[in-house]
């Protein structure tokens, strides 16, 4: 599901710069990720929300496969003790990850972006609409009249382009995804269990 990459143009970055976990709430595979990322690296990284160069469902050739890699997340999360996954209508993530961009700014990342993943992968809720963010958002005691405000910002939507810029120009092909400051990039949730190596 995931491998390890090895990115050669990352010597140019500056050393005092943290490693970025990048995630997208359209990527089934992002929720697992995220569900374990802080507990399985052995450092500090950047929780980064971006528009994933490639969506999660693009890859399937047909409803068969779309549904073998449905069950396989669907396992993964029993194997995890994780809430039993319900699949939310398919929604743009858009909204989401502007708000998930205001919350980074604000110092909120990791919270708000756990619950909206789960509002998403454990609730079947849909992203797309505003009051299901606004919920995630209430869940890390972020002001709704803040956020509404937020997500209508161009400097938000300025932030999250560059995000995903950067994050492209760094290597990042898809998400889930950890880049390391030594080029490295963990792709996917499997390659998470590498980092070690």
């Amino acid at each position: 599901m995931g491998v390890e990459v090895t990115q050669h143009g990352g010597a140019s970055e500056a050393p005092s710069e943290r490693a970025a976990f990048y995630f997208d709430f359209g990527s089934p595979e992002a929720y697992l990720a995220a569900e374990r990322v802080i507990g399985l690296l052995p450092f500090a990284a950047e929780w980064v929300p971006i528009r994933s160069p490639r969506g999660w469902s693009d890859g399937f050739r047909c409803a068969e496969e779309a549904g073998i890699a449905r069950a396989a997340i669907e396992r993964t999360a029993a194997e995890r003790t994780l809430q039993g996954v319900r699949w939310p209508p398919e929604f743009d993530s858009e909204l989401a990850l502007r708000a998930a961009t205001f919350a980074k700014q604000i110092g909120r990342a990791v919270a708000f972006s756990l619950a909206a993943f789960r509002q998403a992968y454990a609730g079947g809720a849909d992203l797309g609409d505003t009051d299901v963010v606004l919920i995630a958002a209430s869940a890390c005691e972020m002001h709704p009249r803040a956020v509404l405000q937020a997500l209508e910002r161009d400097a938000i939507t300025r932030a999250l382009d560059e995000a995903t810029a950067q994050a492209v120009a760094r290597g990042v092909l898809d998400v889930p995804s950890v880049w390391i400051p030594d080029g490295r990039i963990l792709a996917g949730d499997a390659a998470l269990e590498s980092v070690h190596a």
